[in-house]
């Protein structure tokens, strides 16, 4: 299911596509960026800062009641900052194209992309795709979606993809969709597995596409997936949503393609070895892109 979401019109306005909250018209440096998984957790703490800064942001979310919460309470804050929003369900990857689709019809140009949106576990662990979900959404749709939009982002645009501390060797068969993992097992496979496609898009685009980098956010913030997977509230969460923000605008990101940094140290740092072996990497892309042609969107 996929479904773009607007502001409510008035009775005498025309329906708009985004959420302005001044008639100055945005300035020049205002960036346009899309934040996936932004109606809780350090992706709708990511978008609250964006938008505080002044920049486009691009909602995203599965459930359309809390999405339209978050542009409600994003579009109170003060200041030349802009909200649109977006519903699809990442498990799905006929949504995850869809949204793509939904995201160029709109704009001709992305600033940068921050694949946030994370699963740790589900009820249901398999997909209508019959994927593991962690993977699905996790891994795959964050790299179907990057696919799609690369022609927004070109060469001056930035994808962040948020990875973890919690990285562990990639079954190849899991990832396909093939055989079942423990809920922990899944989550840090399928982040590796995006930290491993990140850089080796990244090096195989070398100059020609925009900067992709790595991020774990910082060890035990108080997300949604922490409160599952440990039970403990966890940090504050605008930690992690600091240093996204800073992947996405700061200078100090803008030669950082395919690399990957670690907020726990607080620097760049070597992600898993298997991350930097190009034949894993390379295997580990060719199950996602097999899986998404198998599945008809590749």
């Amino acid at each position: 299911m996929f479904q773009e979401m607007t502001s409510k019109p008035t009775d005498c306005c025309p329906t708009e596509r985004s959420t302005r909250r001044s008639a100055t018209p945005p300035a020049r440096e205002q960036k346009t960026i899309l934040v996936t998984g932004s109606t809780d957790g350090i992706g709708l703490e990511t978008a609250r800062m964006l938008v505080s800064m002044g920049q486009h942001v691009l909602l995203h979310g599965r459930n359309p009641k809390k999405l339209e919460e978050a542009v409600k309470t994003l579009s109170a804050l003060p200041g030349d900052g802009r909200v649109e929003s977006y519903v699809a369900d990442l498990s799905l990857m006929a949504d995850v194209d869809a949204l793509a689709k939904a995201v160029a019809e709109e704009h001709a140009e992305l600033d940068v992309l921050i694949n946030n949106a994370g699963v740790y576990s589900a009820p249901d662990p398999v997909t209508q795709d019959e994927l593991d979900v962690r993977f699905a959404v996790n891994t795959i749709a964050p790299y179907l979606l990057t696919q799609r939009l690369l022609p927004l982002l070109g060469r001056s645009g930035r994808v962040v993809n948020l990875s973890s501390a919690a990285q562990s060797p990639v079954d190849p068969g899991a990832l396909a969709g093939r055989g079942r993992l423990p809920d922990s097992a899944a989550y840090a496979q399928s982040k590796l597995a995006l930290t491993m496609w990140s850089r080796s898009l990244a090096l195989s685009l070398e100059n020609d596409g925009p900067a992709i980098i790595a991020v774990n956010p910082r060890s035990m913030l108080g997300s949604k997936m922490v409160k599952q997977a440990y039970g403990l509230a966890g940090g504050d969460l605008r930690i992690g949503a600091e240093i996204l923000c800073r992947a996405a605008l700061a200078d100090e990101f803008a030669d950082a393609s395919g690399k990957y940094f670690d907020n726990d140290s607080g620097q760049f740092a070597s992600p898993h070895p298997d991350a930097l072996d190009p034949r894993k990497s390379k295997e580990i892309v060719g199950v996602i892109e097999t899986v998404l042609v198998e599945i008809g969107v590749g």
